[in-house]
């Protein structure tokens, strides 16, 4: 009997299935933190187990499993296409598992029109759902605060002291890079409600659905690092290494159901605030996640560039009269 197997049985146990009903377990790839699982039973009935890492990782990257049950709880009750909790059981997490696979390139343009509208819908109705204060709930980083300025500087303050501790590359001084960062804080203020963010939402993390023959949203997956705070910050993933305000599809489905996506000053300097925190997660954990040096190439080539973009647009709003 293998370990992961064993654990298996353990979390059905839990959620009060009986754990002779594992038929089969396999591993899901895609993932780049936690250990991911498919597990079919007897009657047909599919799961996935997720397990949390015990390797060390970035300051915010601790209990991720409660903020992603969080977000799950969250997609349920804004009627958005996610997974649904089964069971929550210390370091393990079993839920629903979705229809369809991760968004690739082989739809058409017609099919990713649609499909990024009706992203912008779903994702609209995620942001109408708030939490009890700001912040990420594993309480990794602490409480949740009652306002976004105190939880987005304590994010942003401990991610660059993790590229401090573990002397990630940077393509500028950490020291440097907060002093840009300051300069946009008081933007922050602006937002006063907590709302869903799901901060990860890049293709892989978006399952697309064909079994009807028209491409659907299958489900919103790996919500792990939701946070309650500004749902400015969720556009950053969704146009990973690019600029959400050139995707008319998406925010024209967000605005219409109800979503606002207006880039004024303030938007500006939040838009490129998050993505600043965002690129420097992904140069920060390249040491504790101990990539190879092929992966560490493309984030100095591609990833470094798009950090010293948003920082530079934080310099210029910021400075202009």
């Amino acid at each position: 009997m293998t370990d992961s197997a064993e654990r298996a049985r353990q979390v059905l146990r839990a959620a009060g299935i009986p754990p002779g009903d594992l038929a089969h377990l396999r591993p899901l790839g895609g993932g780049t933190y936690n250990t991911v699982e498919e597990l079919t039973l007897t009657d047909g009935g599919r799961y996935v187990l997720k397990t949390a890492p015990t390797a060390p990782g970035l300051s915010h990257e601790r209990q991720l499993l409660i903020s992603e049950a969080d977000f799950y709880a969250a997609a349920a009750k804004a009627g958005v296409a996610a997974p649904r909790v089964v069971v929550l059981d210390g370091d393990t997490l079993l839920m629903t598992l979705c229809p369809g696979e991760p968004w690739d390139d082989t739809l058409t343009g017609p099919e990713v029109t649609d499909l990024r509208t009706e992203l912008g819908r779903q994702l609209a109705r995620l942001h109408e759902i708030t939490g009890p204060g700001f912040g990420y709930p594993s309480g990794a980083l602490g409480p949740l605060a009652p306002d976004w300025r105190t939880a987005f500087t304590t994010l942003y303050d401990a991610v660059l002291d993790d590229t401090r501790r573990y002397a990630s590359w940077l393509p500028l001084p950490a020291d440097d890079i907060a002093r840009t960062a300051r300069s946009a804080y008081d933007a922050l203020d602006e937002v006063t409600v907590p709302s869903a963010v799901h901060f990860d939402l890049w293709q892989g993390n978006i399952l697309v659905d064909r079994t009807t023959g028209t491409p659907r949203i299958g489900g919103l997956i790996d919500g792990e690092r939701m946070f309650w705070g500004d749902p400015l910050a969720d556009f950053v993933s969704l146009a990973l290494l690019g600029d959400i305000r050139k995707d008319e599809a998406l925010l024209a489905g967000y605005r219409e159901a109800g979503g606002r996506a207006e880039f004024d000053r303030s938007a500006t300097l939040r838009y490129a605030l998050y993505r600043s925190y965002l690129y420097l997660i992904m140069l920060a954990e390249t040491v504790p996640r101990e990539f190879g040096e092929e992966d560490n190439r493309w984030r100095r080539e591609r990833v470094a560039p798009e950090l010293l973009g948003a920082l530079g647009e934080i310099d210029a709003t910021a400075s202009a009269t």
